[in-house]
C-alpha cells in the first residue's frame, strides 16, 4: 500500500478516541515552514495544535485544549461566533479583523475553514491568522493543498520509516540465524543504507519543520569509507569507485546525514552520465590559507569526477538551479544538485564545476575544517538493564513484518508477547488477562490510536510502563508531562528497541497484579 493510501486510511480511521496521529504530524511539519499562524480546531473551538507563528502572534505558545475565544478582546465574541457556526456548518466565512488578547498587540485578520472532507472528521477545522496590516487573506484553495500536503509528507514519513525498520530488523534477524562471514559482509550495506536513509528522513522533516538538527564532528576520510559500500551498491558494477583520500586529519562540523546526501546525490548524478560504464573518483585533500585560486582561509576539499559524458558548456552556468534537468524523460526532477549547492551554501562552503563533452566531470566542495573533538574521557560501564520482563509485553503494530519481527526479538530476549494489529484488537486480546508489565504500541493504527490505547490502559491500570513508536517522530503526539510516555522513533535498530523497552520497565516498576 502506497505512503498516501495509508496516509488516508489512518486519517479516515481515526475514531473518536484520539487523533489523526498521521494528520497532526504533516500539520506540524508543513505549519512551522510558514509565516502565518495556523492552528487546528475541535467541534468546541479548542485549539488540538498551533504552529511557532501563531506562538509569535499571541505572545505565547497557545496550549492544547485553550478555547479560540481567549486568543481574543471580548468585543471579537460576536462576529468570532458567527464565524464559527459558519464553518461548523460547512461554508467559508468571510475574513475578519478582530482585536487579540493580548494589550497593545495589532490587530488579526482570520479565516476559519472545515478540513477538506476525506482528510479529517468533519467536526475539526483551520484556523489561520495574520497581522491585519501583513500578508494578505489567504485562498481556501492555498489551505487545500497545504492540508493535502501535510496529510500526505505525514503518511508518507510514517511508513518509509516502518519499512527501513523491517529492513534493520530482519536484517538483524537473518545475521543472528547464523550466516557465514562472507554473506554477513553482504548484510552491511544493506544495514548502513537503512541507517542513513532514516538519518536523511529526519533532516528532511527537521528542515520542514524549521528545526536545526545538531550538528557534530565528523572525521571527512573515515566517514567517505564507511559509505564506500553504499555508493558501490548504487553504482552498480559497470561503475568502478576509486577513493584518493588524503586528509586523515580532516574533520568537518556538520549533521551527518549532510554528507550522506551530498554523496549520494553526487554519485547518482555521475551514475547516470556513465550509462555504459566508467569510473567515479572521490578524493580528499587539505588547502592551507594562501592557495593560489581558492577562497580566503583553510578548507577541507571533497572532489568527486567521472568519465561520464560531460555537460556542454552552455548548461553549467544553470546546473545548480532548482528543477533544472536534462534528464526529464527519464525521471530525473532537477533537484539534486540544488540539494547539493544548498548544503554546501549552509556550511559556509563553495562547490564548483568542471566538465568536458565526452571527457567527464568534476565537482570540488570545498568546506570549512572543524577542530578535532575533545578526547572522551573514561567513563563508568552502563548499569546493567533489566532483560526479560516479570509478566507479559503487550505489542501493538498494524504493520504486519514489524508485529512479526518485533514479536520474535522480544521473546528471544525472554519477553513473554502478546501482539495485536489495533487499539481495539488489544483491548479484546486482554480480556481475562492479567495486568501486562509493559505496552509497547505504535502512534499510528487504525481506529483507536496508540496514544489513546495508552491513556485507557492507565486509567485500568494506573502506573502501567508505556513505550510508544513512531515513524513520525516526536512531532506526531503531544503528551503530558505528568503521562511519562517515551517515545522510540522508527527506524529503530533491534538493540535499541530492546533497551527502550529495558528502561520502559525499569523507568516504572510494574506492581503486581
Amino acid at each position: 500500500m502506497s505512503g498516501g493510501c495509508r496516509a488516508a486510511r489512518r486519517v479516515a480511521e481515526a475514531g473518536p478516541e484520539g487523533p489523526a496521529v498521521g494528520l497532526l504530524a504533516g500539520f506540524r511539519i508543513l505549519a512551522d515552514a510558514v509565516e502565518e499562524g495556523l492552528a487546528l480546531l475541535d467541534d468546541a473551538a479548542r485549539l488540538v495544535t498551533a504552529n511557532a507563528a501563531l506562538a509569535r502572534l499571541a505572545g505565547s505558545a497557545p496550549r492544547p485544549g485553550l478555547p479560540l475565544d481567549a486568543l481574543f478582546a471580548p468585543a471579537a465574541g460576536p462576529d468570532l461566533a458567527a464565524a464559527l457556526a459558519a464553518a461548523r456548518a460547512g461554508g467559508a466565512p468571510p475574513a475578519l479583523r478582530l482585536a487579540p488578547a493580548a494589550a497593545g498587540a495589532v490587530a488579526w485578520r482570520l479565516t476559519l475553514h472545515p478540513l477538506p472532507a476525506g482528510l479529517a472528521p468533519r467536526r475539526w477545522l483551520l484556523l489561520r491568522v495574520v497581522a491585519a496590516d501583513g500578508a494578505a487573506a489567504p485562498r481556501p484553495d492555498e489551505l487545500d493543498r497545504l492540508a493535502q500536503l501535510g496529510w500526505l509528507a505525514g503518511g508518507v514519513a510514517h511508513d518509509v520509516n516502518n519499512l527501513l525498520a523491517v529492513i534493520l530488523a530482519g536484517a538483524a534477524g537473518v545475521r543472528e540465524a547464523g550466516l557465514p562471514p562472507a554473506a554477513a559482509r553482504a548484510l552491511e550495506p544493506v544495514e548502513e543504507a537503512a541507517r542513513r536513509g532514516g538519518g536523511m528522513l529526519r533532516q528532511v522533516l527537521a528542515g520542514l519543520r524549521r528545526e536545526t538538527p545538531a550538528p557534530q564532528p565528523v572525521a571527512l576520510d573515515a566517514a567517505l569509507r564507511g559509505m564506500a559500500p553504499m555508493l558501490r551498491h548504487l553504482l552498480g558494477r559497470a561503475v568502478r569507485l576509486e577513493l584518493a583520500l588524503a586528509a586523515p586529519e580532516g574533520w568537518l562540523r556538520l549533521v551527518p546525514a549532510q554528507l550522506d546526501q551530498l554523496l549520494l546525490n553526487l554519485a547518482a548524478n555521475a551514475r547516470d552520465a556513465m550509462p555504459g560504464g566508467g569510473r567515479l573518483r572521490i578524493a580528499t585533500r587539505f588547502h592551507p590559507a594562501g592557495r593560489a585560486g581558492l577562497p580566503p582561509g583553510d578548507w577541507l576539499a571533497l572532489e568527486v569526477s567521472d568519465t561520464g559524458i560531460g555537460i556542454p558548456a552552455e548548461r553549467l552556468p544553470r546546473l545548480f538551479e532548482p528543477f533544472f534537468t536534462t534528464r526529464a524523460a527519464a525521471g530525473g526532477t532537477g533537484l539534486g544538485l540544488a540539494t547539493v549547492q544548498r548544503i554546501v551554501a549552509g556550511l559556509g562552503g563553495h562547490v564548483s564545476v568542471e566538465s568536458r563533452v565526452g571527457e567527464g566531470s568534476r565537482f570540488r566542495i570545498l568546506l570549512p575544517p572543524a577542530p578535532p573533538p575533545p578526547q572522551a574521557a573514561p567513563g563508568l560501564p552502563p548499569a546493567a538493564l533489566p532483560q526479560a520482563a516479570d509478566g507479559l509485553v503487550l505489542l501493538v503494530e498494524d504493520e504486519a513484518a514489524l508485529r512479526r519481527l518485533g514479536t520474535r526479538l522480544l521473546e528471544r530476549a525472554g519477553h513473554a508477547v502478546l501482539a495485536a494489529e489495533s487499539g481495539e484488537s488489544a483491548l479484546a486480546l486482554l480480556e481475562g488477562q492479567r495486568r501486562p508489565a509493559l505496552l509497547v504500541s505504535d502512534l499510528a493504527l487504525p481506529g483507536m490510536d496508540g496514544l489513546a490505547l495508552a491513556r485507557g490502559l492507565r486509567q485500568r491500570w494506573p502506573g502501567l510502563p508505556v513505550l510508544l513508536l513512531s515513524g513520525y517522530g516526536a512531532s506526531g503526539v503531544e503528551t503530558r508531562p505528568d503521562e511519562d510516555f517515551p517515545i522510540l522513533a522508527k527506524p529503530f535498530e533491534p538493540a535499541a528497541l530492546l533497551r527502550a523497552v529495558a528502561l520502559a520497565l525499569r523507568r516504572v516498576p510494574a506492581p503486581a497484579a
